[in-house]
């Protein structure tokens, strides 16, 4: 499945997402030491939903539209976040996860950011002039692995790949499997795309073989039932996720399915540890 971050901007997929990730890093904030915040996927950091490519799929209208539709005060933290990079009262421009990570910053935390793809690596740099984030250009994987362990006592690291290869989900499994032998203790956030629920449920099955004593998964199905061949919502695996942010879940869970069903569906956004 190809997910290129900038056909599918503001998305539900999007909404949970960011709206998750800025929880927990909130929620690991609470302790003043310092953190690394990684993204090894970061795409083009901010993107305009009135460009062609945006437009091509209209899909903001049923995520971060319909996130500031809905009067939930617990969504008033993602729509914060949306507004800061806007001039007006509606959004325009979408900020990616690198924006939302560079608003959240401490003057001790870190932020690095990597883009593989030289056209969208050469757009994040401007998106993210003015901010203290460090930008490369390499394959995410070697650099997920070089970085660790990070140097600050804490981290996070968000994995959010376009899922443009085959063996996207082997590498991932890979290199997370490498990543906790260096880093046992991290947090670390791997977005993934749901469209075939048999694939998911083997892939879930091929990480809680790792052994990972916290791994929780989220996930956002849109609709009732599968719809065959298209995209049907989204999920995170997130490894060691804080006390704070797991307590946070269910209220936060059931404010975005609420905003987020599609109309004649009530939609449904679970989470549950895998591997225990």
């Amino acid at each position: 499945m190809n997910y290129r971050h900038s056909y599918h901007a503001g998305n539900s997929a999007d909404v949970v997402k960011h709206s998750l990730l800025i929880t927990l890093v909130r929620a690991l904030q609470q302790k003043p030491s310092a953190m690394t915040l990684i993204d090894t996927h970061a795409g083009c950091g901010l993107y305009d939903l009135g460009g062609d490519q945006a437009q091509r799929t209209g899909e903001s209208v049923q995520g971060v539209l319909r996130a500031f539709a809905d009067p939930n005060p617990l969504l008033n933290d993602y729509r914060d976040a949306v507004e800061a990079v806007n001039a007006g009262p509606e959004p325009r421009l979408y900020p990616g996860s690198p924006r939302i990570l560079s608003q959240l910053l401490r003057p001790q935390d870190l932020l690095i950011l990597n883009e593989k793809h030289p056209e969208d690596a050469y757009a994040l740099r401007g998106a993210m002039r003015g901010t203290p984030a460090a930008v490369h250009e390499r394959d995410a994987y070697e650099l997920w692995l070089a970085m660790l362990p990070t140097r600050s006592p804490r981290g996070v690291v968000v994995v959010d790949p376009p899922y443009e290869q085959t063996d996207e989900r082997a590498r991932i499994t890979a290199t997370l499997a490498a990543a906790m032998r260096k880093w046992a203790h991290g947090v670390t956030v791997i977005w993934y795309p749901l469209k075939d629920r048999a694939a998911h449920v083997r892939w879930k099955q091929q990480l809680g073989r790792l052994g990972i004593a916290k791994l929780l998964t989220v996930e956002h199905w849109l609709y009732d039932t599968d719809q065959p061949g298209i995209y049907n919502g989204a999920g995170l695996f997130i490894v060691n996720p804080p006390y704070a942010f797991t307590q946070a879940l269910p209220l936060l869970l059931e404010a975005l399915r609420a905003a987020l069903a599609p109309e004649g569906h009530r939609g449904e956004i679970a989470a549950e540890w895998v591997g225990n």
